[in-house]
């Protein structure tokens, strides 16, 4: 008989806490002691109905795809891990107090000072811009970027892993002016908000009417075109998120004038090889840079696990500063 552990799961009414099966690891996975979990916005598109892709579990859909603790059991083929190594972990189904995560998408903490909350808000953040900036906008010492959406957890790591490369301009926008403020603090040289509509104008002024040379759009919907016409000649736009809305008006014309590479990219479709690659080359640019302190997450609050209908609540305000966090005990 399977032994059993609790984990939040999603049902037709929302997720509450459940008794499900502990999982057995693959000869390729680590089976880890949850601590913490960060919430992401896939996760809350997963309650709302618009994604499960990040959901597992067996018969229930376990919530929760990155989360760290310690390793208590290793498979077979796992190296360099054994039993009580402190972990960061990507994998479905991580809101439960046992997660498997592939060994390959699996890092040790960065230092022996880390707690978990914060070593919990990291991986899957620096993972995600470092694949934005780096391979897909390719991006340059020297040359100028743009986040879109910059007081999100994702977006804070975007604006400090630009100027830890060596960025001539960074660029952050935000609607509220609170958050805004707070921008600097995280490498943002120029704190913008994305619902005036001057705002273009701003990044023009300070790039001798070049525009940027990448953005980073955390938001889509209702900034496409201003977007375009922030962006260089030959500059890069790169589609992360879309929590301005997912269809909008796109200047094609503009578009094209501008010679705009506009690439999109989520980890939904990706598949197990592409997410140990994406893992693997971000750990191999700035672990480093984490364990050094270089890149941090502010962390806005913390909730127990059996409270995770807060922690999406707050998500879905859209008033926090940095990543929302799940505490597992």
């Amino acid at each position: 008989m399977s032994e059993k552990m609790k984990a939040v799961v999603v049902r037709e009414n929302g997720v509450q806490i459940a008794s499900v099966d502990r999982p057995q690891p693959k000869p390729s996975q680590l089976m880890i002691k949850v601590r913490s979990c960060s919430v992401n916005r896939s996760d809350l598109l997963t309650v709302q109905g618009q994604n499960f892709g990040h959901v597992g579990g067996g018969s229930e859909k376990v919530m929760g795809a990155s989360f760290c603790g310690e390793v208590v059991e290793a498979g077979a083929e796992c190296k360099g891990f054994s039993p009580g190594d402190r972990v960061m972990g990507v994998g479905a189904a991580g809101w439960a107090e046992y997660a498997l995560s592939d060994w390959r998408t699996t890092l040790p903490f960065p230092s022996d000072e880390m707690d978990y909350i914060q070593a919990g808000s990291l991986l899957s953040a620096v993972a995600t811009m470092h694949d934005a900036i780096v391979t897909n906008g390719e991006f340059k010492a020297g040359q100028s970027i743009l986040i879109q959406g910059a007081s999100s957890g994702v977006g804070i790591m975007g604006l400090q892993i630009g100027k830890f490369l060596g960025a001539k301009l960074v660029f952050g926008t935000s609607t509220n002016p609170e958050r805004r403020d707070k921008l600097k603090d995280f490498g943002a040289d120029f704190s913008l908000d994305s619902n005036d509509e001057t705002w273009v104008d701003h990044v023009l002024e300070a790039t001798d009417g070049e525009g940027v040379n990448l953005i980073i759009d955390n938001v889509s919907g209702s900034t496409t075109n201003q977007n375009l016409r922030a962006t260089a000649l030959n500059g890069r736009i790169i589609n992360v998120g879309r929590l301005g809305g997912l269809n909008a008006d796109f200047n094609s014309d503009l578009h094209a004038e501008r010679r705009i590479i506009y690439i999109g990219t989520t980890g939904r479709t990706r598949s197990p090889a592409e997410k140990i690659e994406v893992i693997r080359l971000a750990k191999n640019d700035l672990w480093e840079a984490v364990g050094q302190g270089k890149l941090t997450m502010p962390i806005d609050s913390t909730f127990h696990f059996s409270d995770a209908a807060s922690a999406l609540e707050r998500m879905a305000e859209n008033k926090h500063f940095g990543r929302i966090m799940l505490e597992v005990s």
